[in-house]
């Protein structure tokens, strides 16, 4: 059990049923009346954020999350197939288990797989990436003075921004996060 005055970004409780992670909190000691603790919680199954407030002492589960490293194998449309390279288990997981999570991991990269009580809810892919480009639209000079960006699709079949000189065939670095490029390869 953790008490509201006990929070710090990043824990995750148990709350209403749900699995929520802490975002965001603030202690607050109004000069009239009793404090409370103001929060911004994430619902890990949802991903939606709800604001809380509690009192200091009001206690509630922590939840104990389980990450694993998986590599992935395959998708057949339904399932995305995953493997434990130390036991060699192989794991199914529906599409919509998974979401967006997928959408910029290649065949035999190794993803967290993010579980409660035995339980699936998400993914977590690699926070950078390298993926080549299968599709833009040549740049051409001076189309603007700086900082201009051209859509481009990689070999996942994700669509990115990228600077106007990316060509085709070139290797990029993305942040999977936030979908942004952030930077070529060098060879």
């Amino acid at each position: 059990m953790i008490s509201a005055g006990e929070f710090k970004n990043g824990i995750t409780v148990e709350l209403e049923g749900g699995l929520y992670v802490i975002n965001d909190f603030q202690h607050v000691k109004p000069g009239k009346g009793a404090a409370f603790v103001r929060s911004t919680l994430k619902n890990l199954e949802t991903g939606a954020v709800i604001e809380r407030t509690f009192r200091p002492t009001e206690k509630m589960p922590r939840a104990h999350i389980d990450r694993r490293d998986l590599q992935y194998l395959y998708s057949d449309g339904a399932l995305y197939h995953f493997m434990d390279n130390e036991s060699f288990e192989q794991l199914a997981i529906n599409a919509s288990d998974v979401g967006d999570a997928m959408i910029f991991v290649k065949e035999n990269e190794m993803v967290k797989v993010v579980e409660h009580n035995g339980r699936i809810f998400g993914i977590e892919p690699p926070m950078i990436v390298e993926l080549a480009i299968t599709e833009t639209e040549p740049g051409f000079k001076g189309d603007t003075a700086q900082g201009a960006t051209k859509p481009a699709t990689v070999e996942t079949g994700a669509q990115i921004k990228v600077p106007l000189f990316v060509e085709i065939g070139e290797i990029v670095k993305i942040d999977t996060r936030t979908g942004e490029y952030q930077g070529r390869v060098k060879e």
